[in-house]
């Protein structure tokens, strides 16, 4: 999955863009909630399953898409790679001996980086869904549902089951293309007009573009809708209800059984030891939390 919004002249705390600076004058600024790493010691055991390529130099690079607040995003100091995501992704390096190295990078070329080995895990809040896993191994650690949302007051009266003929913005390459597309078929089908689908490199981008008014409104993950809500000032209103909850996965080279092993076990570590809770709640996305991480558990 993936989407949603953004805050005023905020170069990088909430990934806003100057774009959405120019279209709304009273979203504030605002920074990554405090929040604190925490330490948490190496597990040998699955160390050792970290295929030696990656070890060796101590570092673990993953591949991000840092527009997506709260789950990753660029802090204020233009570089930073911030969120839930980023605090999780460092306790799985720490668990494996690691330290972890986010780079941001457009989400539709994440699963490719991963398979050809430009990074060495993707962590972007991929749904795990057959065609993600027909490229990749996926250890599960979060669940989120789609949400729409509308300017405050919602001035259209658009709900997801009534947005034909409007104009709706979304991020490339997410479950959400899917879904917004199978709804335009459905207008048409019916004899009613076609959803004009406004595709965004950038889900900062489509943020912006419906504080702007360009579009009539947008869908995206559930945290992150509920996220962009409060970082624009309640500019944007939630739309209806949350719906097709799924998994978000770890992206993992297909073949290398022993490293997906290792990723999925330190997930679960946490998971057991209450890091992985507080870390979910220092940035108030503990409802999407599970209790055991399965690989490549798709439907």
């Amino acid at each position: 999955m993936k989407s949603h919004i953004r805050s005023l002249a905020l170069l990088g705390a909430v990934a806003l863009t100057i774009g959405l600076s120019a279209c709304s004058s009273d979203a504030d600024s605002s920074s990554a909630p405090p929040s604190v790493q925490p330490t948490v010691a190496k597990d040998d055991a699955l160390g050792a399953l970290v295929p030696a390529g990656i070890s060796s130099d101590g570092t673990l690079l993953i591949g991000t898409d840092a527009s997506y607040a709260p789950n990753e995003f660029i802090d204020t100091d233009g570089t930073t790679v911030v969120g839930f995501e980023a605090d999780l992704a460092k306790a799985v390096g720490q668990v494996l001996g690691l330290q972890a190295e986010l780079q941001n990078a457009p989400f539709d070329s994440l699963v490719e980086g991963v398979k050809t080995g430009k990074y060495e895990l993707g962590v972007s809040s991929f749904t795990i869904n057959p065609d993600r896993v027909k490229q990749l191994d996926m250890p599960s650690y979060f669940s989120a549902g789609t949400r729409w949302a509308a300017p405050k007051g919602n001035p259209d009266q658009i709900t997801p089951d009534n947005a034909c003929g409007r104009k709706i913005a979304v991020q490339k390459a997410t479950v959400q293309v899917d879904d917004i597309t199978a709804r335009s078929g459905a207008c048409t089908a019916a004899g009613k007009d076609a959803i004009t689908i406004e595709q965004y490199q950038l889900q900062s981008d489509a943020t912006a573009a419906v504080v702007s008014g360009k579009d009539d409104a947008m869908l995206a993950d559930s945290p992150i809708i509920a996220y962009a809500i409060t970082q624009t000032n309640d500019q944007l209103e939630a739309v209806g209800d949350i719906y097709d909850a799924a998994p978000y996965g770890y992206g993992v080279p297909k073949g290398q059984d022993d490293y997906t092993s290792a990723i999925q076990g330190a997930l679960q570590k946490l998971i057991d030891d209450g890091t992985y809770l507080e870390i979910l709640t220092q940035w108030g996305v503990q409802d999407g939390a599970i209790t055991k991480s399965e690989v490549n558990p798709v439907q």
